[in-house]
């Protein structure tokens, strides 16, 4: 199971994505809730690196 937080990457949200199947899953609900929550269509690549580097498996 992955999960994800976006404190870990700094945002000052409490969103957290638990026991998605893998990484490509917790991508998918984050980039909906960074859509919706924060306003961020089309995150830029350092933001994208981040967040790939915060799952945890």
């Amino acid at each position: 199971m992955a999960s994800f937080k976006c404190a870990d990457i700094g945002m000052a949200c409490g969103f957290e994505v638990k026991g998605a199947k893998d990484a490509g899953e917790v991508m998918a609900i984050a980039a909906a809730h960074a859509k919706s929550s924060h306003g961020i269509s089309s995150p830029p690549p350092d933001l994208v690196a981040k967040l790939q580097k915060a799952i945890k498996a």
